[in-house]
């Protein structure tokens, strides 16, 4: 049990500052406020943070910072498939923290968290995970060493706005990603080298252990390499600017020397860990390797995962070359031993073997091109000419393609597809009306809050009314327009597109919705992982008709006051469901059966663990108007992402039909059909299914590695064991679908219905 407590540093004139300002007693309401709002086990916590917290923090952060802080760090600890391994201490130090050092106070858990949740699937130790955000997350938001960064102690927002970091806002931002996950992560670095070139600053990642690695600088699958190792063996302990340090959150009386800064104030507290780094050999002083790989078919550069070795085959060295896709430029940059001979190699072959004489060095090796390398190519060339559409029946769209090239491929059609749109989709949401095939429906929106990193959520609110004059159902939408406000987000209300009793579960509300939701992705660049579904009376109808068939777009849903119908739950296995509904309510039973379908969600769950989680509020005294309890509906759904790839699925179809959900999809959608489907790692199971007719599995690499078979069983049945190769075709038609590049994939099985065992 957490055993710190805040009454000694609360005595104070105020927190964690024996001389305390104006500012600080203004402030400290807020931090009480954020003692008093954390949940139980989260108090102890949160004391603790604002305890140690530094003063100018004690001036300026909001309790709902705070608040929003403490409870994504509890979720990634808790979830942490190392929870077991991490103790509360290093938890409070290590992942609790919301900054490394004097950094901007970003709230960038829930964004790291999204980008790397997906890379570690897998993974089982601290180590592991670590390797893999390392490797892949600056590529994936396009941030790399630079020294035209605008300053060095840049926060996460600010180095993936520029695309430009120092190794000390590299640290921060490796730091920051790692605590996002549950991976236990401190800032570290030494002021000065010996030599007297200056500083460095890397991260230390914790595994039954403190472990090393610099930032952007991936060392093959371990830590504890890189090329500052050796030259950290000449740190000195004894001597401040010479020292190794690592950032402490706990009480010390060492601070870590902010060579970044000139006004240094002393306030980050350290420790002094040199002693860790004294065990290597000194090497030559550092330069940088600039690496291009052309291919020897057209001289174009082509991108390749390459390593980089020294004479006794030691990996100083690993990332992936730029394509032509990057400026001329700009090339795979290496941080190497100046005088050194090493070794270039790329998977399966070797490149090139060469000396490091000078900084700044260029080697070029040549290759062959690839099937896949051609295909890229051939894709640039096909969308400077045509749309998307045209893309999946190109000769070069089934060839298989390498991991890399697939997340180029899905880049660069997500760009052209988006783009030849953007000017009609604003022009669209700018009219105030959706349409699709014939069908119309108006819409108000309103933005709430700063947009995050990500792009803001997206809430959809559905108005009340039904087979009512048009006059009528217009009044309920005016009223749906302020009936909620969610802290972040763009709010919508659309207007329905009839006046008829099922305003909301017609065929043609879905494509709307998607083609609403589509246009803002495009036009404002919302966060597709982050669109809620809400209405209140016939909305709720809606809710109850459209959260089960459309799961796969939104990531949580809220019914109030509405009635069911003939509707089924099984497609909430994955989507978080709120009801609210009056206990006196009783028109159509609908208190009724929301106390029957509390009974029926329970169960579900309980039944399949990890599936349906649900909130259900049946209100005291109230009858089809809640007085706005249910507005807590908002918050709710807010703390939740879509998870577009569960590792299991039920797809029931209602009587309107749809051809793809989650990663399933089908050619000859049936009314009624029901199918469970299932995945660990490689291997897949169709665990049910009513009809099979045209039914496909699509993947990506967040589920399993492709570059490995997979298996497709049936029952008992194999039906399938082989490698599923990722194209362009796939990529295509999957983006065309929903205009979601986060909802696309790029592999794609065709199942046989014959192979299948049928239950029926």
């Amino acid at each position: 049990m957490i055993t710190v407590f805040v009454s000694a540093i609360l005595s104070l004139p105020f927190c964690a500052a024996p001389h305390a300002t104006q500012e600080q007693h203004d402030n400290r309401a807020t931090l009480e406020r954020a003692i008093e709002k954390a949940p139980i086990e989260q108090q102890a916590a949160m004391r603790w943070l604002i305890t140690q917290m530094p003063a100018s923090d004690t001036r300026t952060l909001t309790s709902e910072f705070l608040l929003e802080n403490c409870a994504q760090a509890y979720h990634a600890w808790k979830s942490a498939p190392w929870h077991a391994q991490v103790s509360e201490d290093l938890f409070l130090d290590c992942i609790l923290p919301y900054a490394c050092i004097n950094e901007s106070r970003d709230p960038w858990r829930v964004t790291l968290r999204e980008i790397c949740a997906p890379m570690i699937v897998g993974a089982t130790t601290p180590s592991q995970a670590a390797v893999i955000i390392n490797r892949e997350l600056f590529p994936r938001v396009g941030v790399k060493y630079s020294t035209l960064r605008k300053k060095a102690d840049q926060s996460p927002a600010e180095s993936m706005e520029s695309g430009l970091a120092s190794c000390t806002g590299l640290s921060i931002l490796l730091v920051d990603a790692c605590r996002s996950v549950g991976i236990p992560a401190r800032f570290a670095g030494i002021p000065m080298w010996i030599d007297k070139s200056g500083n460095h600053s890397w991260v230390e990642i914790w595994d039954n252990g403190w472990h090393f690695t610099g930032a952007a600088e991936p060392t093959g699958d371990a830590l504890d390499q890189g090329w500052f190792a050796d030259r950290a063996t000449g740190a000195r302990r004894d001597e401040p600017i010479h020292a190794i340090y690592a950032v402490t959150w706990r009480d010390s009386p060492t601070t870590f020397p902010a060579a970044w800064r000139d006004d240094d104030d002393g306030v980050v507290r350290a420790v002094n860990v040199t002693d860790r780094y004294l065990t290597s050999a000194m090497v030559l002083p550092a330069g940088h390797a600039r690496v291009r790989i052309r291919a020897t078919a057209d001289g174009e550069r082509v991108a390749l995962p390459i390593t980089l070795c020294n004479a006794k085959s030691e990996s100083l060295f690993s990332g992936t070359t730029k394509d032509e896709g990057f400026d001329s430029n700009d090339h795979l940059t290496a941080t190497v031993p100046l005088g050194a001979t090493l070794s270039l190699t790329s998977p399966g072959q070797p490149l090139l073997a060469f000396t490091v004489d000078r900084d700044e060095q260029l080697v070029t090796a040549t290759v062959s091109a690839s099937d896949s390398q051609r295909a890229l190519k051939d894709l640039r060339s096909a969308l400077r000419k045509n749309g998307v559409k045209e893309l999946a029946t190109a000769p070069f769209a089934s060839v298989a393609l390498t991991k890399e090239d697939a997340i180029k491929a899905r880049d660069l059609i997500w760009k052209s597809y988006s783009s030849r749109l953007r000017a009609q989709r604003t022009k669209e949401l700018a009219s105030g009306v959706i349409e699709h095939n014939g069908a119309t429906m108006p819409i108000w929106f309103k933005a709430y809050g700063d947009k995050p990193q990500a792009g803001h959520a997206l809430f959809i609110s559905m108005h009340g009314g039904g087979g009512a004059p048009p006059e009528v159902n217009s009044k309920q939408w005016e009223n749906q327009k302020r009936l909620y406000e969610p802290k972040e987000g763009i709010y919508v209300a659309p207007r329905a597109p009839t006046d008829t009793w099922n305003l909301w579960h017609q065929d043609h509300i879905d494509p709307l919705f998607t083609r609403l939701i589509e246009d803002m992705i495009i036009v404002e660049g919302i966060n597709p992982n982050r669109v809620y579904i809400m209405g209140y009376s016939a909305g709720g109808d809606g809710v109850y008709q459209l959260a089960p068939r459309m799961a796969d777009q939104f990531a949580a849903a809220a019914m109030m006051a509405g009635h069911p119908n003939e509707t089924k739950p099984d497609g909430l296995r994955n989507l978080p469901f709120a009801l609210h509904v009056g206990a006196n309510d009783t028109p159509f039973k609908r208190n009724e059966i929301g106390a029957q379908w509390k009974v029926l969600l329970d169960e579900l769950a309980a039944n399949d663990v990890g599936g349906y989680p649900h909130l259900v509020e049946i209100h005291a005294g109230k009858g089809h108007w809640m007085d706005r309890e249910d507005a807590s509906a908002v918050e709710w759904m807010a703390q939740y992402s879509r998870n577009m790839h569960p590792t299991k699925i039920v797809w029931l179809q209602d009587d309107v039909t749809h051809t793809r959900f989650y990663w399933l999809a089908t050619t000859v959608p049936v009314a009624g059909s029901r199918i469970v489907a299932s995945h660990t790692g490689q291997d897949f199971l169709i665990e049910s299914s009513a009809t099979v007719d045209g039914l496909s599995l699509r993947m990506d690499d967040t589920m399993c590695d492709l570059d490995k078979p997979i298996t497709v069983r049936s029952g008992d049945a194999m039906i399938f064991s082989g490698i599923a190769p990722r194209t362009i075709a796939v990529i295509a038609t999957t983006i065309g679908e929903r205009g979601d590049p986060t909802a696309s994939f790029v592999a794609e099985l065709r199942l046989a219905p014959s192979t299948l065992s049928l239950e029926r």
